[in-house]
């Protein structure tokens, strides 16, 4: 055998060693690699200074995994997206990422919800991997009207572990003096819950807990609401403890966020409206990697869906990515703050920026087919570097209408704006 023979057998057996290491490595990352889920728990109606006040455990504990925050409830105050301070608005504001001008669920009652507008659990089920879903829940429309399972308009959602239905179990769960009954079933859906986490680990959980926010309507501000907020996240360790012992015993990395719904008014009893303690909300969360998102004032409901699709790494459709109106608060956020300027046939917009020196794409819609189940037809404006932080649109240029649509886009985030002229 020649010199050269020698050495092309000898390249030829390091390239199969090489390759076959690599395979080892690839192998052993994917054995080493967690797998992701995530649950998040409303707690009715508990204003953030109440949390402040009285420190409870179980969230304290949670944030100090990773951190806590004020955040807002009720949309941009005086505009297109400003949003009720009620209870089923909140859940659909954090399930479609979107204030109520798009997912359109106005009340607790004789809801119709704009199923275009995607909740998380949808989102969940169209990835092309198979996830599993849960809800427990002390109110069952929830699951039957704001997700809208098994309904063709929702693509027959499904959810996987189901524990709800328990308000209207009337035989078990009779009326009781100051409602406690919920407080009851609060408790057995927190049992559910941490139950299923420890036993099944869905990869998308949702815990709702009623019975804080009928504490308040009946006694205000008070001894009496303090104390169900304490008891409630004492039950709340139950879940806590079942994720730490997923997370310590099955390989697998938790995202789990505590939240409100939304305020109170000043005297504690009612909510609805716009002052700022019916506005202030607040999040729990032991993600660790935050950003500047997260303290910031701009913090709200709509950030927590984009916050789960981007720790799930969950494909979102551009069409319905364009829609929502939150910002991720972990991960890299390179622009915040868009607003919008009409002025005679132009439109400026201006956005916050991080520093960063990526490329900013502005791109416009001139109607608004999406909501009625149709598509859009986006136009790529301009390019610009993200810390230039304006552009002005020439409305000349494009279709004139008396209705726009913006997303502005980078490679970590994006903004959206509506204007009506």
């Amino acid at each position: 055998m020649t010199n050269n023979n020698r050495q092309n057998t000898t390249i030829m057996k390091f390239r199969r060693l090489l390759f076959l290491s690599l395979l080892i490595l690839s192998a052993l990352a994917d054995m080493s690699a967690k797998t992701k889920k995530v649950i998040y728990v409303i707690m009715d109606g508990i204003p953030a200074d109440c949390i402040e006040r009285l420190h409870p455990q179980t969230i304290y504990d949670i944030a100090a995994v990773g951190g806590y925050s004020r955040g807002y409830a009720g949309g941009e105050v005086g505009t297109y997206s400003q949003t009720p301070t009620v209870s089923a608005i909140g859940y659909s504001n954090i399930l479609t990422g979107t204030w109520m001008n798009k997912h359109n669920v106005q009340g607790n009652s004789d809801i119709k919800a704009n199923y275009n507008y995607w909740t998380l659990f949808r989102i969940a089920k169209e990835q092309k991997k198979e996830y599993k879903t849960a809800i427990f829940s002390s109110w069952t429309d929830n699951r039957t009207i704001l997700l809208g399972a098994g309904k063709s308009e929702t693509n027959n959602l499904k959810v996987d572990y189901v524990a709800d239905g328990y308000e209207l179990d009337k035989a078990n769960f009779p009326q009781q003096k100051n409602s406690t009954e919920i407080w009851q079933i609060d408790s057995l859906v927190i049992d559910k819950a941490a139950q299923c986490v420890k036993d099944n680990a869905p990869d998308l959980s949702w815990t709702y807990l009623w019975y804080t926010d009928d504490a308040f309507h009946l006694f205000g501000n008070g001894s009496y609401s303090d104390d169900y907020v304490l008891k409630t996240d004492r039950q709340l360790q139950k879940i806590w403890d079942a994720v730490k012992y997923r997370e310590k015993n099955c390989n697998e990395e938790w995202l789990i966020i505590v939240t409100t719904d939304h305020g109170r008014s000043e005297n504690g009893h009612d909510h609805g409206g716009q002052s700022q303690r019916e506005r202030c909300v607040w999040v729990s969360t032991n993600i660790k990697n935050v950003n500047k998102e997260f303290s910031s004032d701009q913090l709200s409901h709509v950030d927590i869906l984009p916050t789960i699709c981007r720790f799930m790494n969950f494909e979102v459709p551009t069409n319905l990515a364009f829609e929502q109106d939150g910002i991720s608060f972990i991960g890299k956020r390179d622009i915040y703050r868009l607003t919008a300027f009409p002025y005679d046939d132009t439109i400026t917009l201006n956005w916050k920026s991080d520093g960063t020196t990526e490329k900013t794409t502005i791109f416009m819609a001139t109607t608004n087919n999406y909501k009625e189940g149709g598509s859009d037809q986006w136009i790529e404006v301009a390019t610009v570097p993200a810390n230039q932080q304006k552009y002005t649109v020439d409305l000349t240029q494009y279709t004139l209408s008396k209705f726009y649509k913006f997303a502005v886009v980078t490679a970590n985030n994006h903004l959206t704006r509506w204007v009506e002229r």
